[in-house]
């Protein structure tokens, strides 16, 4: 590898680990103002969302820059690939964050709602799986990713439990219809980020291995 090269792969490395924590945070931050009730954090989270997109659009084109410039091969490839893909799953991860913020700020405007138990668990266990997404990427550990690709299954099971929970509450509560509408459709964005926090583990899997594994987990 050239010392070009490596100054660009190591750059790019920045770039996407800073991108990650950005997306972390908003998501953290858009769960809280859910559960604070708290419009002015929520904002915080929508505004927050041009600056990752610019950044998005920063890594791209350093992705593209080193695929013209160094013909990167083998693992330098790999990551290169990865990056871009990465890169475009942070960047979905925080239009989710930004949807939840969204509904947040409308739920704060409304009379005050319980919020399950159920919503909670998932947006604890999205977390922990982004956690550690991140740690097997900068690990580079294979055994991780494949454990974080196994936690999607819990965040399935909750996302469908929380869909009967809504219904039952919209037939005791007819009045909290719109209300729960907002929390299912929290919940979907959970379930949705953790569906793209399983797709950066199994692009770890690829750079290391090389191995295109998307699809392979479904029915272990």
């Amino acid at each position: 590898m050239s010392l070009h090269l490596q100054r660009e792969i190591a750059n790019l490395k920045k770039q996407l680990l800073t991108m990650s924590a950005m997306v972390q945070e908003i998501i953290i931050r858009a769960v809280r103002a859910l559960n604070e009730r708290d419009t002015r954090l929520a904002d915080r989270v929508i505004q927050s969302d041009n600056e990752i997109d610019r950044l998005e659009l920063d890594i791209e084109e350093d992705c593209l820059k080193i695929l013209a410039l160094y013909n990167p091969v083998a693992q330098d490839l790999r990551f290169v690939v990865a990056v871009l893909k990465i890169n475009n799953d942070l960047e979905r991860m925080a239009d989710q964050a930004v949807n939840i913020a969204e509904r947040a700020k409308t739920l704060a405007t409304r009379e005050k709602i319980e919020i399950p138990s159920d919503l909670t668990k998932l947006a604890d266990i999205s977390l922990q799986m982004l956690k550690d997404a991140l740690q097997a990427l900068i690990k580079l550990d294979t055994d991780l990713a494949a454990a974080v690709i196994k936690m999607d299954d819990q965040a399935d099971d909750i996302h469908r439990q929380m869909y009967q929970l809504v219904q039952q509450k919209m037939r005791e509560n007819p009045e909290q219809i719109e209300c729960q509408i907002n929390i299912i459709s929290i919940s979907r964005n959970l379930e949705r980020i953790a569906d793209q926090i399983t797709n950066i583990a199994e692009d770890v899997i690829y750079l290391v291995k090389g191995d295109i594994i998307r699809h392979s987990y479904q029915n272990d």
